[in-house]
C-alpha cells in the first residue's frame, strides 16, 4: 500500500506573479530552448512518480493545434482542500510558484527537474491549460488560461472554474495539456527529434518504464521501453565500436543518502566517456559522483591486480586514466537536496557524495568481479590499461610540446596565424579557414583589431579513435592547439583561451561539411570545454549574390533565394558562389566576418550521450553510415535545422 499523498503534503514557498514578466528567470531561454522546457517540466513530475515507485507508463502526445499532452498512471495530484490556502491541491500546484510534495521528503525521496520551478510556470507561459486527474476511483477536470486582464495586462494561468468530478474511474493518474503562448515564445513549434532523444534517455535511465511518444503532426508514434536500463544504454552508445566484453559491467546500491546504478564498457578507443546523472538530470559537467566512481575503480583495479599477480612487487600502480582509456561510464544516482554548480547548473557540488559513491562502487564492483566468470573482465580491463600506461610517457611528451609557448609550437605559428592587436580574450575571435585562398580574403578583409584568422591547409586529422600522441602529430592540429593556448586533454584549461569566439569557416558542400565534422569531432574529444562554455560557431557564408547594378543581395539558403529576386527585380543576375576562395576580401567581410551582418551558429551539446553516439556514427569505421550521415544533415544554412539535426 503506497503512502497517502494529499493537500496537506504540498508546500508553498511564494507566489507566481513574476513569471510571464521574466519568464527568461524561470525557464532561461523564451526561444526553442524555452518552449521544451515547460513540457519538461511535466515529463518531470510523471518520472519523478515512476522513480518513486508509483506507475510505470508515460505518454507524450503533440497534438496538430501546437498543444502538448503527458500522461502517467501515478498517484494522481491531489484533488482535496488545502488546509491553509483553502484552494484544491491541483489549483495549488498550477498556480503557485514552487509548490508541490516534493518539498516534503516523506512524499518524494528523489526529484529531478533542474531549476524546480514546476508545473505552475508551464500553466503561467501557456494559453491555456487543461488538467485531468484520476484518483479515490473518481475523475477530475480543471482548466486554467492566460488572458487579457481589466487593466490592460495578462492574468496568467486564471482558473477558468474550480476543480470539478466529472466521471467515475478504476484508474489512477494525471493527465496535463498545455498550449504554448504564442506571445511568450519565439516559436510554438516543439521539435519531435529533441524530444524523441530525451524520452529515450529517460528510458535507459529508468528501467521499466514505458515511455509513449506520439506526434499527431506527422502521425508517427514511438516507444521507448529498456528492461536492461543502464547495460541497454552502454550497449546502444557502443553501437559502432568494438566492445572487449560483450556483456556490459552493471551493479547497484544503496547507501542511507544515495540510490546507485552504474553501467561500464571498455571499447579498443582511446577516449573516455563518461556520462552522469542525478536525480535523471545530465550532469555534463561532472562533479563529485564522477569524483567518488573515479576513485573507486583506480583503487579497486589496482587492488584486483596485485592480489592476481598481474601487478608485480616491483611495478607502479596504473593510475586512473589508464583504466577510464576507452570507457563507457553511466553513472545514475539518486538523493535528496541536491547542490548543483556551475554556470549552467550541471555540476554536482554536494561534498558528502563522493565518499557515498566511492564506498557503493568500490564494495558493489568487488563483489561483482569475485564472481568466478567476472574476474576474466577485470583481466579484460587491466591488460587495457596496462597498455594505456605504456604510451603514457609518450603522451606526456607530447602533451609537454603542446604546451610549449617557444620553440616547435611557436615556430608552427609562424606565417600561418595572422594574430589581432586585442589582447581581450572576451573581445577576440579566431577564425579557423578552409583553404589558403580563402584564408588570403579574410586577412585582408578583418578587422585586425579584434580578429585573428588561420588558414588550413588540408583537412586536419580524425580525431576518432586515435591517441592523443598520434593527434598531437598532426600538424594542422598543433597549429590550432597552439592558438587556442588552452591545453588539450587531460591538460587543458578554458581560463588560458586567446579567443573566446572560435569560429570554424569553410565552404557549404560536402567537402566543408567533412572539414566541420574533423574539427567538432577533435574538440569534443579532446577539448570538450570548448563547446560546453560556449566558444565554439559555425560561419555561415552567403550561398548566392542576387544584383543588378547598386542593388546587391545576399542569399544564404536556396528557400530564400525566391524572396531575394523578388526584391531585386526584373534583370537580376545571380552568381553561385562554389566556396569561400571566389569571394574577395569586401564580400568576405560584409557577408560573414563583420559583426552586425554576419550569420554565426553557437555549438552546444544539449545531450551529450548522444551527441557521443552522432560522433561515432559519424567519424568512426562505417564508411557508408557517415557518408548517409553528411549527405543528409550537411546542411548548415539555417540555425534551426543545424541545430535539430546535427549532433552537436
Amino acid at each position: 500500500m503506497g503512502k497517502s499523498y494529499d493537500s496537506k503534503d504540498i508546500v508553498v514557498l511564494e507566489g507566481l506573479d513574476a513569471v510571464r514578466l521574466r519568464p527568461g528567470m524561470y525557464i532561461g531561454t523564451t526561444g526553442v530552448k524555452g518552449l521544451h522546457h515547460i513540457l519538461w517540466e511535466i515529463v518531470d513530475n510523471s518520472i519523478d512518480e515512476i522513480s518513486n515507485g508509483y506507475g510505470n507508463r508515460i505518454i507524450i502526445t503533440l497534438h496538430k493545434d501546437g498543444s502538448a499532452s503527458v500522461e502517467d498512471n501515478g498517484r494522481g495530484i491531489p484533488v482535496d482542500m488545502h488546509p491553509t490556502l483553502k484552494k484544491s491541491g491541483v489549483e495549488v500546484v498550477f498556480t503557485q510558484l514552487h509548490a508541490g510534495g516534493k518539498f516534503n521528503n516523506d512524499n518524494y525521496g528523489y526529484s529531478g527537474g533542474l531549476h524546480g520551478v514546476g508545473a505552475s510556470v508551464t500553466n503561467a507561459l501557456s494559453e491555456w491549460t487543461k488538467v485531468y486527474v484520476c484518483k479515490n476511483k473518481k475523475r477530475y477536470f480543471m482548466e486554467f488560461e492566460s488572458k487579457m486582464g481589466d487593466n490592460g495586462k495578462i492574468r496568467s494561468g486564471v482558473p477558468v472554474a474550480p476543480l470539478m468530478e466529472i466521471g467515475d474511474t478504476t484508474k489512477t493518474g494525471t493527465k496535463v495539456t498545455f498550449l504554448p503562448d504564442k506571445r511568450v515564445f519565439e516559436t510554438v513549434v516543439f521539435n519531435a527529434d529533441t524530444i524523441s532523444k530525451r524520452l529515450k534517455e529517460l528510458a535507459f535511465l529508468n528501467r521499466g518504464v514505458y515511455i509513449e511518444f506520439n506526434d499527431e503532426r506527422t502521425n508517427q508514434k514511438q516507444v521507448f521501453a529498456y528492461e536492461g536500463g543502464l547495460k541497454d544504454f552502454a550497449i546502444y552508445l557502443n553501437e559502432g565500436k568494438t566492445a572487449l566484453y560483450k556483456e556490459p559491467v552493471y551493479i547497484s546500491g544503496e547507501s542511507k543518502l544515495i540510490k546507485l546504478e552504474l553501467a561500464i564498457q571498455h571499447t579498443d578507443t582511446y577516449t573516455e566517456n563518461m556520462f552522469s546523472y542525478v536525480n535523471n538530470i545530465p550532469t555534463t559537467e561532472g562533479g563529485t559522483h564522477e569524483t567518488g566512481f573515479k576513485s573507486a575503480l583506480t583503487r579497486l583495479m589496482n587492488e584486483i591486480a596485485r592480489s592476481e599477480g598481474w601487478l608485480k612487487e616491483k611495478d607502479a600502480n596504473l593510475i586512473g586514466e589508464d583504466f577510464r582509456e576507452g570507457i563507457t561510464a553511466i553513472l545514475s544516482i539518486k538523493m535528496r537536496n541536491v547542490q548543483f554548480e556551475g554556470q549552467t547548473k550541471t555540476k554536482l557540488g554536494n561534498p558528502e557524495i563522493r565518499p557515498e559513491v566511492e564506498n557503493l562502487v568500490y564494495n558493489e564492483l568487488l563483489k561483482y568481479f569475485e564472481q568466478k566468470d567476472k574476474l576474466e573482465i577485470a583481466e579484460i580491463i587491466f591488460n587495457k590499461a596496462k597498455g594505456a600506461a605504456k604510451v603514457r610517457e609518450a603522451q606526456r611528451k607530447a602533451k609537454d610540446l603542446a604546451r610549449q609557448k617557444n620553440s616547435v609550437d611557436k615556430y608552427n605559428l609562424v606565417g600561418k596565424l595572422s594574430a589581432c592587436t586585442s589582447r581581450k580574450a572576451e573581445l577576440s575571435e579566431l577564425f579557423i579557414v578552409e583553404g589558403d585562398s580563402a584564408g588570403g580574403s579574410a586577412k585582408q578583409g578583418r578587422d585586425r583589431t579584434f580578429q585573428a584568422i588561420l588558414p588550413l591547409k588540408g583537412k586536419p586529422l580524425n580525431a576518432e579513435k586515435k591517441r592523443l600522441d598520434q593527434v598531437l602529430a598532426n600538424e594542422e592540429i598543433r597549429t590550432i592547439i597552439s592558438a587556442l593556448e588552452t591545453g588539450v586533454g587531460e591538460d587543458f584549461n578554458i581560463d588560458n583561451l586567446r579567443y573566446h569566439k572560435v569560429i570554424i569557416l569553410s565552404d557549404a558542400d560536402q567537402d566543408g561539411a567533412h572539414i566541420r565534422a574533423i574539427l567538432l569531432t577533435f574538440f569534443f574529444r579532446y577539448m570538450r570545454g570548448l563547446i560546453t562554455n560556449g566558444n565554439v560557431y559555425i560561419g555561415l557564408p552567403p550561398l548566392y549574390k542576387v544584383y543588378k547594378k547598386d542593388v546587391v543581395e545576399y542569399v544564404y539558403s536556396d528557400e530564400e533565394l525566391p524572396e531575394a529576386i523578388e526584391r531585386v527585380g526584373k534583370g537580376y543576375q545571380i552568381q553561385r558562389y562554389k566556396g569561400l576562395g571566389e569571394m574577395n576580401p569586401e564580400q568576405l567581410w560584409e557577408t560573414t566576418m563583420e559583426p552586425t551582418k554576419r550569420n554565426l551558429i553557437r555549438v552546444t551539446i544539449e545531450d551529450a550521450a548522444e551527441a557521443e553516439k552522432m560522433v561515432t556514427v559519424l567519424m568512426g569505421d562505417n564508411i557508408e553510415a557517415r557518408k548517409a550521415y553528411i549527405s543528409e544533415y550537411a546542411n548548415f544554412d539555417r540555425e534551426d535545422e543545424f541545430m535539430s539535426k546535427t549532433f552537436i
